[in-house]
Parts: C-alpha cells; structure tokens; sequence
C-alpha cells in the first residue's frame, strides 16, 4: 500500500487520483469514479468531491493508497 501525504484537512477523490498517479488526467479520474471502479474505505464510491481525509484508504485499479498527514 503506497502512502499520499497531504498538508490540507481533505483532498477531493478526483484530485487525489491524480496527484497520487492512479491516473494521468482528470477526465480519466471522473471516468473510473462514475463507473463505480473506486473504493473508499472498502465502498465503491461514485462522488468526484467525496472529501478524502487522513486515515482513508482508497483502491483502483488493484492499487491501494492511504492518506496521511504525516510524512
């Protein structure tokens, strides 16, 4: 499991696909995200602006990030 540190309270889930890598633009990102492709915390999750926190994980594509905002 890779670790994404962020130094803000949350991160929207489309942006955090794209700033960890999971996808290379935004436009793929809000594919995967309405095509029910992405878990937040084990639940497919269908909302581009979901605020993501530390401590959530998120899983794509048979990849899996957890947020932290701790390096």
């Amino acid at each position: 499991m890779k670790k994404i540190v962020i130094n803000t309270d949350f991160i929207k889930l489309d942006a955090l696909l794209k700033y960890s890598g999971m996808v290379l633009t935004g436009g793929e990102a809000k594919l995967l995200i309405q095509d029910g492709e992405v878990l937040v915390n084990g639940e497919v999750c269908t909302m581009r602006g979901k605020k993501i926190r530390s401590g959530d994980i998120i899983s794509c594509s048979g990849s899996e990030i957890e947020v932290s905002n701790e390096a």
